[in-house]
């Protein structure tokens, strides 16, 4: 636990960085709740999209002149820029493709690099209980594959019951020598936890592609790619603080063919760009350390008001409420259902209190959770003040 004093610090530095975010600070009435479907974006941003476009906007790789030439620079700067924010050690090896986002990197990843990978009787595992942007794409690859008559076996991701995690050990039991690929979630964007992706490796053996979905990790927790044996890592840059449709695979470009996305390349998203590499300087400089506590600590006390009240189901391991857990801590993601409300009133309920969450299914896959639920998700900006309302509102909903 924080001492008093490094509280204080803490509270001073957090309430410093949320004045930088002006769609937060010009609606105090509101709380924004719903940061795991975007982000909202620092003044920094938003001055380097405006510098951008008013100083250097022109085409990449294909002109000659100053404001070509600054373009061409940005975006070869920026995947260096992902590289080094990933903790890659060895970027002269890896490779940096910019996309829309993480759907599309992962598509892209299925469409052009997976099928020349596989081969007739291979085995791929898939987290049929994750985000449907990281199941689909691999069904389509096996999909395409069989019609050209090559037919790949889908394994299911082993989950623990009750709690949403990966069953490692179960994995290793499944995983085979024929087990070629595995696509993996760094933080679930229903439960909230860490998916312990290092143990992934050890499971699945030293030879298997792992790709990692990191839509809900970069920008919110340190992610080093020198300590995850991963072969992928795909990221959305409108979660991590950048514009919509911005976003990047990175490739290690160490087992099976190299990464190069089919096709024309057209013209990039090149103020997208700007906005990326601006929000990872950002990030950097806040300390991605830093705001992965301040979430973590307010996702540990959302959840350990909510266990007080006996009206809501809070989804994911149980095991990870108390803020004196031996596991691992809620990634500033907490998805909850009141036992007699449905999930879409109660979010009208709290919007109406101001508070702007999430209240579907949260695009999770078939073996996911079949009723929906109330997602709150934090970000740097969110305060205990917001926290502690909220619990006030929940509570008086008996």
């Amino acid at each position: 636990m924080n001492t008093p004093s490094s509280r204080e610090e803490q509270e001073r530095w957090q309430r410093a960085l949320r004045a930088q975010f002006p769609i937060v600070t010009g609606h105090p009435e509101l709380a924004y709740l719903d940061s795991a479907a975007t982000a909202q974006k620092p003044q920094a941003v938003l001055d380097a999209v405006q510098t951008y476009l008013t100083t250097s906007n022109a085409n990449s790789a294909r002109g000659t002149y100053t404001w070509a030439n600054r373009t061409t620079e940005l975006v070869e700067r920026t995947r260096g820029r992902v590289a080094r924010f990933l903790g890659d050690d060895r970027p002269e090896r890896s490779a940096v493709h910019f996309t829309g986002g993480t759907t599309e990197g992962l598509r892209t990843i299925a469409r052009d690099w997976l099928p020349g990978f596989l081969r007739d009787g291979d085995e791929i595992v898939v987290p049929d209980a994750d985000h449907r942007a990281n199941i689909v794409p691999w069904l389509e690859a096996q999909q395409s594959l069989a019609r050209e008559g090559v037919h790949v076996r889908v394994v299911p991701m082993p989950y623990q019951s009750g709690s949403g995690d990966y069953d490692h050990r179960a994995l290793a039991e499944r995983a085979g020598p024929r087990t070629r690929f595995v696509a993996t979630t760094h933080v679930h964007h229903v439960y909230g936890g860490d998916m312990n992706v290092h143990r992934i490796r050890e499971a699945v053996g030293p030879d298997a592609v792992i790709c990692l979905d990191a839509a809900q990790s970069v920008g919110h927790l340190p992610v080093s790619v020198a300590e995850l044996d991963v072969d992928f890592v795909v990221f959305s840059g409108h979660k991590a603080l950048a514009l919509p449709g911005s976003g990047a695979v990175w490739a290690r470009q160490a087992r099976g063919p190299q990464f190069v996305p089919g096709g024309w390349s057209g013209t990039p998203n090149t103020v997208g760009i700007a906005s990326l590499e601006a929000a990872l300087d950002w990030l950097e400089a806040a300390g991605v350390d830093r705001i992965e506590r301040w979430t973590t600590d307010l996702a540990v006390r959302l959840t350990e008001g909510l266990r007080r009240l006996d009206a809501y189901e809070i989804l994911g391991c149980p095991l990870s409420l108390a803020a004196d857990s031996a596991v691992q801590r809620r990634q500033g993601i907490v998805t909850l259902r009141h036992r007699a409300v449905d999930s879409g009133d109660l979010g009208f309920i709290l919007f109406s209190h101001g508070f702007m969450v999430r209240s579907d299914h949260h695009c999770q896959g078939d073996a996911g959770e079949k009723t929906g639920s109330v997602r709150v998700s934090l970000h740097v900006y969110n305060t205990v003040e917001e926290v502690d309302r909220l619990l006030s509102v929940l509570a008086s909903l008996r």
